[in-house]
C-alpha cells in the first residue's frame, strides 16, 4: 500500500467524528489527499449494515450476531473504499476500526477478544491501521456530553449499562498496552481545540516520518 492508514478509537462521547473531520481539513490544507470514512458505514451497503446494528429497536441482538455483522461491514467497506484509497496513495481517516470490535464484543461483550480477533483478521487479510489515537474519556464524562448534544445520533450502544462503558473503557487501556506500537492515547477530556492539536501532532509525526 502506498497510502498511509489511520484510525481514531475511543468510547461513547469521546468527539472522534468532529475532530477526525477537523484534521482532514488540515491535511487538505496541506496538500495531502485524504479520505475521511467511518466505521460501521462509508458505503452503501456497510451504511445499510450500520442500520440494522444500531437501530435501537433490536435490544434482542445476540453479540455474536453483532461482530459477524460488523466484521461483514468491515470487510465490505474494506474492499470498496479504503483499500483502494490506500493503493492509490491516499490518507484514510477512519472513525473506528478492528479495535473497536476487541472492545465492544470481546471484552464488553465478553465474546473474547481473540475470537472477536480471529473473526476480523479473515474479513481484514492484515489491513491493520498504521496509526491508531485513542481517544480517552472516562465512561461518566462520555455519555453526559451525550446526554447534552442534542445534534448527536443517539443509538443502541447508548442505551448500554454504565457497567458496559466501563468494559469498553478498560478494553480499550488493554489494547493500547497490547498494541502500544501503533496505539496513541490522547486525553480527550481537554478542549476541542487541544485534543486536535494533540492528535493532528501524532498525525504530523507519523507523516513526516514515513515521508508520505
Amino acid at each position: 500500500m502506498k497510502g498511509s492508514f489511520i484510525t481514531i478509537e475511543g468510547g461513547e462521547g469521546a468527539g472522534k467524528t468532529t475532530i477526525l473531520k477537523t484534521i482532514g481539513t488540515i491535511l487538505r490544507e496541506k496538500g495531502y489527499d485524504v479520505v475521511v470514512t467511518r466505521e460501521p458505514g462509508g458505503i452503501d451497503i456497510a451504511e445499510s449494515i450500520r442500520d440494522i446494528i444500531l437501530d435501537p429497536a433490536h435490544t434482542m441482538m445476540d453479540g455474536r450476531t453483532e461482530a459477524l455483522l460488523y466484521a461483514a461491514s468491515r470487510r465490505q467497506h474494506l474492499v470498496e473504499k479504503v483499500i483502494p484509497a490506500l493503493k492509490a496513495g491516499k490518507i484514510v481517516l477512519c472513525d473506528r476500526f478492528i479495535d473497536s470490535s476487541l472492545a465492544y464484543q470481546g471484552y464488553a461483550r465478553g465474546l473474547d477478544m481473540e475470537d472477536v480477533l480471529n473473526i476480523n483478521q479473515f474479513a481484514i487479510e492484515n489491513a491493520m491501521p498504521d496509526l491508531t489515537l485513542l481517544f480517552d474519556i472516562t465512561p461518566e464524562e462520555g455519555l453526559r456530553r451525550i446526554a447534552q448534544n442534542d445534534q448527536r445520533e443517539k443509538n443502541r450502544l447508548d442505551m448500554e449499562n454504565m457497567q458496559f462503558h466501563e468494559r469498553v473503557y478498560e478494553a480499550y487501556h488493554q489494547l493500547a498496552d497490547r498494541f502500544s506500537s501503533r496505539i496513541r492515547i490522547i486525553d480527550a477530556s481537554q478542549t476541542e481545540e487541544e485534543v486536535t492539536e494533540n492528535a493532528l501532532t501524532y498525525v504530523m509525526t507519523y507523516l513526516n516520518k514515513t515521508k508520505i
